[in-house]
């Protein structure tokens, strides 16, 4: 059995729906379907989870939601029109979905979770109906019916680990199941919603629960590039990564996954396959727990940017004990989540997320660290880009960092920092912003 996961552009519209439905029917292994909500039909489109947001929004600042929901309803129609279903029902069942969240006595981020939830639940629905109406043995599966079962978050939900035996029960059924991504259930039987990356985590979840021979997921691209296709112009595709680099890479800017939606599927060594929907026939690219050595270890390059460093220096900083514990105990006090510590014996630096220290915590984490820390400098740099080169094998290979630091010598960028740590997987380098995408250029060209 495979788990098939369409993302939000291969459901945007009826055209796209009738290319999923051929994908489906071409594979009778594929029976595990998961679903996004409708996503962009082209590049000044709305999604349909943002106008589900819009409509929210519109809601509790006590303004009228009609035109926002005739924006959600009219979507619905024209695909529904178009695939020759029953248009009105399915509008109408929409219509009082949305006012069922809306007038129910649950709380307002519980509201907010079951208004985005709708896009992806019709569209399941919708799917399933029309895979019917071509003759197919399909049906709905709401996601309590399918076992997933989460922890109380709203909107940052976790699967809970006695999920996957009651998931793995769906081997039982017969035919093919369309299930809606991005949301679950906790035991008490409220929804909540998956952090970003939602619909891919459902699709990893319920690979995991029923032991697939395969998660395909499908999207708007032949494969993983091994850099940014806006960046380089037609680089090269990557047939086979590991998990650790896809999430290293995911972690530094690609988009194709954020880099916790896989981790179900990873834990369970389930091989993912990347592929097009607009081009099924492309082998894609596979995501496994282990592969052959090639002849050079680096597989992508990527970058994000976003990023400052908390700077902290103060003579004799080895010999104080604990001086690291405390400051990264200012940062958890404020909840402040931080990304890599590189340090010396005098000082210290944390990378940290720009959007975590906003203007007014940056005033109390300075005041606190002069006071409890006594440190002889403090500062913040910002406006900073991580820039990493992803391979396994690269703590065996001679030569990696020369290479790297080659090819930002030859564009005459400057190095704020360099971090390999423990890591075996990946090179981190720290670079002014206004640069990242020079770095990027460089290091593809010294390595592809």
């Amino acid at each position: 059995m495979k788990v098939a996961k369409f993302g939000g552009s291969s459901v945007a519209s009826a055209e796209q729906l009738r290319k999923v439905a051929d994908i489906i029917k071409s594979d009778s292994e594929r029976r595990a379907i998961v679903v996004s909500a409708p996503g962009k039909r082209f590049k000044e489109d709305k999604k349909v989870t943002d106008m589900l947001i819009e409509l929210g929004d519109a809601y509790f600042q006590h303004a009228g939601i009609e035109n926002e929901l005739n924006e959600v309803l009219e979507r619905f129609k024209n695909i529904t029109d178009e695939l020759e279903l029953n248009s009105a029902e399915i509008v109408d069942q929409i219509r009082e979905d949305v006012f069922y969240v809306l007038n129910d006595d649950r709380e307002d981020v519980l509201k907010r979770d079951g208004l985005k939830a709708i896009g992806e639940d019709s569209l399941a629905k919708v799917l399933s109906a029309y895979l019917q109406s071509l003759g197919m043995d399909a049906t709905y599966l709401n996601p309590k019916d399918a076992g997933i079962i989460v922890s109380d978050e709203p909107g940052s939900a976790q699967i809970l680990e006695e999920s996957f035996d009651e998931i793995y029960k769906i081997r039982n059924k017969d035919g093919i199941f369309v299930i809606p991504g991005f949301y679950g259930y906790t035991k008490e039987g409220k929804l909540m919603t998956f952090p970003r990356g939602g619909s891919d985590i459902t699709g990893s979840i319920i690979a995991a629960g029923i032991r697939a021979e395969l998660y395909e997921n499908f999207t708007d691209v032949d494969s993983v590039y091994s850099v940014n296709p806006n960046i380089v112009h037609n680089p090269k595709k990557i047939t086979h990564l590991t998990y650790k680099e896809m999430r290293e890479l995911s972690y530094a800017g690609f988009s194709v996954f954020h880099d916790e939606a896989l981790i179900p599927a990873f834990k369970a060594k389930i091989p993912v396959c990347i592929k097009n929907t607009n081009n099924p026939s492309s082998p894609g690219t596979m995501i496994v727990s282990d592969k052959k050595a090639g002849d050079s270890p680096v597989v992508g390059i990527a970058g994000d940017s976003g990023f400052l460093s908390l700077y902290v220096s103060k003579y004799l900083m080895n010999r104080e004990l604990g001086f690291g514990r405390k400051l990264l105990n200012i940062l958890e006090d404020e909840h402040i989540s931080f990304e890599h510590t590189p340090s010396g014996i005098d000082d210290m630096s944390v990378i940290i997320r720009s959007s975590q220290l906003t203007p007014d915590k940056e005033d109390r984490v300075m005041n606190r660290i002069y006071e409890e820390l006594h440190p002889d400098t403090v500062s913040i740099d910002r406006d900073l880009a991580l820039v990493m080169i992803v391979g396994e094998g690269m703590d065996s290979t001679v030569g990696i960092a020369k290479k790297a630091t080659d090819a930002f010598a030859s564009e005459n960028i400057n190095l704020e920092m360099i971090n390999q740590g423990s890591s075996e997987v990946s090179m981190m380098f720290g670079i002014k912003a206004s640069r990242l995408d020079d770095a990027v250029k460089a290091l593809y060209h010294a390595f592809f």
